[in-house]
Order: C-alpha cells, then structure tokens, then sequence
C-alpha cells in the first residue's frame, strides 16, 4: 500500500469508529431506557426470587413478569453496546496504525496533537473494555463512549493535521516511552475522573429510578476511582518526572527548562500526589476526594491540549511543527539573495 492509501485507511477507520461508537452510544441509550421507570429495589426484589414463600396476587405477578422482560431487553442492549464498543475500537486501532505506516519513513502516530488525541481516547476505551469485567464496570459504557466520541469530533474538526515526518526533537525512542506512559495515564485517570464525576452526580441524586439509581454504590463508586488513580500516577510519575526530563536532556540537552507543558505536567503531578496523599493520611474519602480528582482532571487535560492553544512559546506545540518548519524553508529558499 501507498502511503496515501495508508492514510486514507486512517482517515476511514476514524469516520468507521466514530460510526460504530455512536450506535453503541444508542444501545446504552437503550438499555438505560428500558429500566428508566422500574424502581431499583423493585428489580433487586425481582431478581432475588420474589414468589418463593408462597402465592401472589396475580397484578404482581404481573408486574414482575414485566420487570424481568424489562432486565432481560436491558442485559440484551448491554452486550449489543459492549460488542459495538469493541467493534469500535478495533476501527480506532486501525486509524492509529494506518496513520503511523502512512509517514515516511514510517512512525508511531504521536508526531502532532491530532494523533496524540486520538491515541488518548483509544486508550480510555481499551481500558475501559479491560477492565469492564474484572470490576464490573459495565455502567460506564455510555458516559466512556459519548466522551470519547465528542472528543474524536473536536480532534477531526479542530485538530486534524495531514501526515508529515516527525520533527528533529521528536525523531528518538524516548518518544515511544515517554509518550505510552503519558497517554496510559492519561487514559486511568479520564475514568478516574468520570467515576468521581458520577460519584458526585449519584450523591445529590434522591431519584429511583433511572441511570444514576442503577449506578454502583457510593463506597464502591469511589473505591474505583481511587484504584483507577493509584494505578495512573507511578505511570504519570515515570513519564513525566524520569522519561520525560531525560528526553528534554537529549534533545534540548537540558532536563527542565520551565517550559509551560513541563510546568503543567508538574502541577498535575502534584495535585493526583495531594488526592492520594490526602487518601492515605487524612482519610478523605468521598465528595472531597471526587473534587479533587476532578481538579486533577482539569489540569491534565488543559496540559494535554490546551497549553497548544494559550501558549506560544512551549517547545511541545508540535501540533502545526510541520507546519512551521515549511513555512521557515519557503521562506528561505524565496529571499532574495544580496550580492557583494
């Protein structure tokens, strides 16, 4: 395959997993909605046996055939919205390696936001559908892909860059273990971050029914998000606080030059170090700990994308490099040449 063919692979592999995600956005939508008017303990009633010490009238029995064909269509729609999310995120895959094999020489597809973006979100997913049956988290489905879709929307709409070589700086091997472990993380701690979201979400709720009445208790809802969050920061911790200094020496033969996305990568270092610490010592638990996590949340994701569009001069905008570099050879090979 050509190198365009390769990208027009990754460009239809973003629109098929865009596509895919949207129907398994529908059949969550589905499955939620089947149960919106059953009261929860209703369905707990239902599905502990109810009937077994004797009769029932036969409206209740009515009811409850009612309610188990309603958990029946909604444990249906559950498996259609997982299998659309694998789906999905195989076409997500397909994009990211067509996007690598399409530059010259070929490359691992971080070499600009657009690809950093969409790396990112493939992760959420992966870890996501890794995690679903260890920990149950079957829950998530809906919010993990309505974010991950709007995300690939923005990425497509405001972040597409065609495909180029990478840039000097970029051209070394620590870029595939600084920047796994940066994504990894950052992939851990968006769950972390919707889990406390929900957390948040669930406890000002008094409804029940509905999705946020079907959600995982309190206690268990911020277990998760501390075990999503333990897990992302020693990777956070080696990506930026030892891979990524001893990449900055090697390109810019200096390990920390205050650049705003080194500074950024520290603050969100030290804010998930505070969540945990405070976890861990001053026993906080609950909405404290989700309002943190959120603010951690914030100051990834503003250091992930947002230092490419408020700051002008970090050495990690790489998102128009390419570019750039153009621009500067036009420039030079069309200036006029003074004569002695």
């Amino acid at each position: 395959m050509t190198d365009l063919q390769w990208e027009t692979l990754s460009n239809q592999g973003v629109a098929a997993a865009g596509v895919v995600y949207f129907l398994a956005l529908l059949a969550y939508a589905v499955q939620w909605a089947t149960l919106r008017d059953v009261p929860v303990r209703e369905a707990q009633r239902v599905g502990a046996g109810v009937g077994a010490a004797g009769p029932e009238p036969h409206d209740t029995v009515v009811a409850d055939q009612d309610v188990v064909r309603s958990a029946e269509r909604s444990d249906m729609f559950e498996r259609l919205g997982l299998l659309l999310t694998g789906v999905a995120a195989l076409a997500h895959l397909v994009a990211l390696v067509g996007r690598g094999m399409a530059a010259d020489p070929n490359r691992v597809p971080w070499g600009n936001m657009y690809e950093f973006t969409l790396s990112g979100t493939f992760v959420v997913v992966a870890l996501f559908l890794a995690t679903t049956r260890r920990w149950r988290l079957s829950w998530l489905g809906p919010v993990v892909v309505g974010f991950v879709l709007c995300v690939l929307l923005a990425d497509v709409l405001w972040l597409y860059e065609p495909v180029a070589p990478l840039t000097e700086a970029l051209e070394s091997y620590w870029l595939v273990i600084h920047v796994v472990a940066a994504v990894i993380a950052t992939g851990a701690f968006t769950l972390g971050a919707i889990t406390s979201a929900l957390y948040l979400l669930k406890a000002r709720s008094t409804k029940e029914t509905g999705y946020l009445a079907r959600l995982p208790e309190l206690p268990a809802l911020d277990r998760i998000s501390y075990r999503m969050h333990a897990f992302g920061f020693p990777v956070w911790t080696f990506g930026v606080l030892i891979s990524g200094p001893i990449w900055a020496h090697q390109a810019w033969s200096s390990y920390w030059s205050w650049d705003p996305k080194e500074v950024w990568a520290f603050i969100t270092w030290v804010v998930y170090a505070a969540y945990l610490h405070a976890r861990a010592t001053a026993g906080w638990r609950g909405r404290n700990a989700a309002l943190l996590a959120l603010v951690g949340a914030a100051t990834l994701w503003f250091n992930f994308i947002g230092i490419n569009f408020f700051s002008t001069s970090s050495q990690h905008s790489y998102a128009n490099g390419a570019e750039v570099e153009r621009s500067v050879v036009l420039r030079v090979a069309t200036a006029p040449v003074e004569t002695p």
